[in-house]
């Protein structure tokens, strides 16, 4: 009897022991200290950089969604999916770049365990949001150029919120079964190599095997951008049959002109994520290299885009110079 009661308390103290730890390991902060590996003796350096490129990205991105907002002529299918595109880069940024400035400019390196894994969430949600409204783009293009005379029945106001609702929901829910159930895995470690909450860095503290939710992130990560790619791919391969079709010149330079913008956003996007994932499989990289092009695939897309299509497209300047009195910078 008396072993039993010994084993019984040992039990209970051992249950009183893990509970403790799972609820400390539930309210503690993370320390952001990628930062430190070398990069911190050019932190004012990368803070006005930082800095610049985020008002250039807010500015720039709400601009493209006033105007497509405020004039009617660009109430088009083209431009209705560019505003979304300007949101979700406006929420990629901010979910990450925030942050970011208070490690440079305050060395605020803590982040509570809730505000980590909302960063995350945020992050890799919009992300995949962007590259499925990326492909509902390129499905656009190839209906204007593959079958322009159809376009007004197939391309409708209705398919287009059909469209970018899809994007939407499919981009928000792709993450969750990946951070959910790592939020709930217990920490050994709070210190996050890393400038922010990216998935690999803090799994990579959990006590236990994460192996499964990194091969399942994988899958994931498959679904939300090798799959888009592929529909992309397929979609300009029929556009540029269909343009090398076209005998005049002038014709061939027209068609091609209305998703050259596009072509080039979606280069950049999957440009900057290719270059994350080859140099994650790259053994003896330094550290602030990883960093350095993790912050190049936040910032590349939503910085190029009210760039490149606010220079290239003569609608949205045209709207531009008309709403904000802006002469002679689009001229």
């Amino acid at each position: 009897m008396r072993a039993n009661e010994v084993n019984n308390t040992t039990g209970q103290i051992d249950h009183a022991l893990q509970q403790l730890d799972y609820n400390q390991t539930f309210s503690g902060d993370f320390v952001i200290v990628g930062g430190e590996l070398g990069l911190n003796d050019f932190y004012t350096e990368l803070s006005v950089l930082l800095l610049v490129v985020y008002l250039v990205v807010i500015i720039g991105n709400l601009t493209v969604f006033s105007v497509v907002m405020l004039e009617t002529k660009l109430h088009t299918p083209m431009y209705f999916f560019l505003s979304n595109l300007s949101i979700i880069d406006i929420v990629i940024t901010t979910s990450v770049l925030p942050k970011m400035l208070m490690v440079c400019l305050w060395n605020d390196v803590v982040i509570s365990f809730s505000g980590c894994f909302l960063q995350l969430y945020f992050y890799l949600a919009f992300q995949s949001v962007e590259c499925f409204v990326l492909t509902a783009m390129a499905y656009d293009r190839y209906v204007a150029i593959c079958n322009p005379l159809r376009y007004n029945d197939i391309v409708t106001p209705r398919t287009c919120v059909i469209l970018a609702i899809s994007a939407w929901i499919c981009g928000i829910l792709l993450p969750l079964p990946n951070v959910v159930p790592a939020s709930r895995l217990s920490y050994c470690f709070n210190t996050i190599m890393f400038w922010f909450c990216d998935f690999p860095p803090v799994i990579a503290l959990s006590c236990v095997d994460s192996t499964f939710l990194l091969v399942q992130a994988l899958g994931i990560a498959s679904i939300a951008l090798v799959f888009p790619f592929f529909l992309i791919v397929f979609s300009y391969y029929r556009i540029v049959v269909a343009i090398c079709k076209i005998k005049s010149l002038d014709g061939r330079k027209k068609a091609f002109s209305t998703c050259s913008s596009h072509l080039i956003i979606v280069i950049l996007f999957f440009f900057a994520h290719l270059c994350v994932y080859i140099s994650a499989t790259i053994k003896n990289v330094h550290p602030n290299v990883l960093i350095l092009i993790s912050i190049f695939n936040c910032f590349l897309t939503p910085f190029a885009n009210p760039i490149i299509y606010s220079f290239r497209n003569k609608d949205l300047k045209t709207a531009i110079r008309k709403h904000f009195h802006l002469c002679e910078v689009l001229s």
